[in-house]
Formats: C-alpha cells, structure tokens, sequence
C-alpha cells in the first residue's frame, strides 16, 4: 500500500509520530484492516507474556470475516496451525505491514494506559504507559499493585529497584 511508504518501526517513533501513522493506517484512504486485542494482565500471569502474546495472534486472526491469505508475523511468534504464515525476524523493521501492526498496538496500547491514568492517577501512567521504568518501579513501592500490574512482572522486578 502506497500509505506505508516511509514507514518505521514503531519503537523508532516518537508518540506524535506514532499517533500520525496510527490514523494514517486506520483512514479509510488506507484501505486497510487492522484490529487490536487486549489480554488481561491475570491471563498474562497464568500463561505467560509468550503464550498471552500468541493467544492475542489468534484472537485478532478470528476478527477478520475471511481467513488470510498469509500472516506475516514478527520476531519468533507464530499463528494457530491452519494459517498460512511466515515469521521475519525484525519484521517491524523490514515489512511495512508488520510495521503498521506495531505501530496500532502500541497506540492502543498507550492509549489505554491514559485512560487507566485517569483512574489512577499517583501511578504515572501518563508518564511510562507502565513500562518498567524506575518511575513506574517508584509508584508501585510507594503505592503497592494497582488492579491492572501483572503480579509476575512484578514479583522479578520489583525488588531489584
């Protein structure tokens, strides 16, 4: 599509250009199809970040009303068995597709930590979109675990701060 040409890796992306290329993508002009799931952080502690990580794949491949032709993936994630899929390692950075992927997962992502911040504003989230940043670490010891932090990022991490 010729509205990804330029474009990068959303970690190479400050938040104001993450933002502009979020609503590129999502414009009708765009003509593309994207969705974004969500996996509770008490579904990430049973699982794990991995397998959560996958059950996401699935999930967002479950949206789409006709199955893929092919699923491009990044990095060592892969589809459930009945996709046609090729994994690229540092596909964000290789595959504008795979960009544009990162680049609405992160907006998203971030989007939902503001909406989070409002109800919980003393954690910051403003701020790093709870990420493990010494700031965030300096909440949750100030603080304790709000209802959103994963209790196993958070039992690794904490008490090396």
């Amino acid at each position: 599509s010729k509205i990804l040409k330029g474009i990068k890796d959303s970690k190479k992306l400050n938040a104001k250009q993450r933002e502009e290329w979020y609503k590129k993508i999502k414009s009708k002009k765009s003509n593309l199809k994207s969705f974004c799931v969500f996996i509770s952080h008490k579904t990430i502690d049973k699982i794990n970040v991995y397998q959560a990580t996958l059950l996401g794949v699935e999930k967002v491949l479950k949206k789409f009303k006709r199955k893929p032709g092919l699923v491009l993936l990044d990095g060592s994630l892969c589809a459930p068995k009945e996709y046609k899929q090729k994994t690229i390692i540092k596909g964000d950075e290789k595959i504008p597709l795979i960009s544009a992927a990162s680049i609405i997962a992160k907006v998203s992502r971030d989007r939902k930590m503001l909406r989070e911040h409002k109800k919980t504003p003393h954690y910051d989230f403003d701020k790093h979109k709870g990420y493990g940043t010494k700031l965030h670490y300096k909440k949750i010891k100030k603080h304790g675990l709000s209802h959103i932090h994963r209790r196993s990022f958070c039992k690794k991490n904490i008490n090396s701060v």
